[in-house]
Formats: structure tokens, C-alpha cells, sequence
């Protein structure tokens, strides 16, 4: 049962960065093909991890100790890989940062309300500066860099990174108010926020690190019970009983 809960959450991990269209996660899963390639990854080991639940709940149930063995085995391999993956994001997360940088840098310069290919992307963008209240990846300068707005000499600015709380502000696409109103229009006299988005990521990460450690932390545990319980049991079985598996 243990296994096929883990299973099932990360299972649903997967799915949900495969599907979800409207966060950070969509920009980068949109945008980079190895992000989509770990979330199908995850699909296919959530999905192998319920089925070595399924064994590891009837070897217990039936006491087949190669059973409860393969159940030990596919915990250990997960505990692993989950250590693995840890050691992997830290020591690439400055390559990792720089790819989104990339990523974001493109989004940035190549955004155009009107392009309908590229729609989904780019509103997930608009929902992460809106959500961090936070504009361009650095800053507000970033913008800069828009073919839009460079061509319109700055005299327009992202509406999701309008600095205010009214309602009827427009969610995307490039908005005029607040702007001053003579006709030299600089990035500095945006109405929008200073932050950039990177900061507020790396602000939300650090007030949630308690969180996210203890969670990983918690399973950690959970999956070393479940392999010392596993040991036990097959310890305690002294012959196998093969009989006793349930035929089809």
C-alpha cells in the first residue's frame, strides 16, 4: 500500500507537468525538451511503482518471500534515484538557471499577443508575473528587448506587470496606463514591478525550503520503514508457499 501511494503521487507529478498550461511549469516544460522527456519518465515510474506496491502488498498478504524481496528491491532503487536526483539538481543548478535564462530571454523578446502558436506559453508567463508580482526575468529592463515595444519606443508595457491591485486591469498582451503622458516614454517610468522574477522564484524557494525538505525527508523515512518491514517479513517466512498466490 505504501508503494502504491508513492506511486500514485508521482504518477500524478508527472501528469501534471505533462498537462498543466498555466505556470512556471509550462514555461518550461513548452520550452524545454528535456523537462517533457523526466515528466513522461516519471509517468513510466509511477506507474511501475503501483505495480511493485501490488506485488509487495501480496507477498505480504500471501507470504512470498520473492515477492516481498522484488518489493524491498524497487524501494532501495527508488530511495537511490531520489538521491541521485537530489545530488543532480544541486550540482547543476547553475546550468539549470542558465537555461531558464535562455528560455525566458527568448520568451521575452519573441512575446506577441497576436501570435496564436505560441498563446499558451505566454499566458503561462503572464501567470507567473502576475502570481510573484515580478516583471521580465532580472527586471523590468528585460523588456527592453521586445521587438514590440522597441518598436513602439517603450510607450507601452506587459500588462501582467502592471504595479496595482485593480480588477480591470488586462491579464496579458501590452497595456498604456499610468504611463506619463508626453511622448518620451523610458522602461523607468513603467507603472510596473521592480522585481524580477528570478529573485521572487528564489524568495518563494527559500521560505518554503522547511517544507519541501521535510517532505522529502518524511518519504525518505516512510520508504526506509517500508524496507525494514519488508526484511522483517521475509525473515520471518521460512519456506516459500506458492499455492497461496491468487490464480487468474
Amino acid at each position: 500500500l505504501l508503494l502504491q501511494i508513492l506511486g500514485a503521487v508521482i504518477l500524478g507529478f508527472g501528469i501534471w507537468i505533462v498537462a498543466d498550461k498555466t505556470s512556471f511549469i509550462a514555461v518550461l516544460q513548452t520550452s524545454s525538451s528535456s523537462l517533457q522527456t523526466d515528466a513522461y519518465v516519471l509517468i513510466a515510474v509511477g506507474a511501475v511503482t503501483m505495480l511493485m506496491g501490488f506485488l509487495g502488498c501480496l507477498g505480504a498478504v500471501n507470504e512470498i518471500r520473492c515477492l516481498l524481496g522484488l518489493y524491498f528491491a524497487c524501494l532501495l532503487v527508488i530511495l537511490i534515484a531520489q538521491v541521485s536526483a537530489g545530488l543532480i539538481i544541486y550540482f547543476q543548478k547553475d546550468a539549470l538557471k542558465e537555461e531558464l535564462s535562455n528560455i525566458v530571454e527568448k520568451l521575452i523578446q519573441n512575446y506577441d499577443p497576436l501570435n496564436e502558436e505560441e498563446k499558451d506559453l505566454q499566458d503561462a508567463w503572464d501567470y507567473v508575473q502576475r502570481q510573484i508580482a515580478c516583471c521580465g526575468l532580472e527586471g523590468a529592463e528585460d523588456w527592453k528587448n521586445n521587438a514590440i515595444l522597441i518598436n513602439k519606443s517603450l510607450a507601452e508595457y506587459p500588462c501582467s506587470c502592471y504595479n496595482s491591485s485593480e480588477d480591470n486591469v488586462a491579464y496579458s498582451g501590452f497595456c498604456t496606463e499610468g504611463l506619463p503622458s508626453n511622448t518620451t516614454v523610458t522602461f523607468a517610468d513603467w507603472p510596473v514591478h521592480q522585481q524580477g522574477c528570478i529573485n521572487g522564484i528564489q524568495m518563494w524557494l527559500k521560505d518554503n525550503l522547511g517544507i519541501i525538505l521535510g517532505v522529502c525527508t518524511g518519504v525518505a523515512v516512510v520508504e526506509l520503514l517500508g524496507m525494514i518491514l519488508s526484511i522483517a517479513l521475509c525473515k520471518n517466512i521460512h519456506s516459500e508457499d506458492y499455492t497461496k498466490v491468487p490464480k487468474s
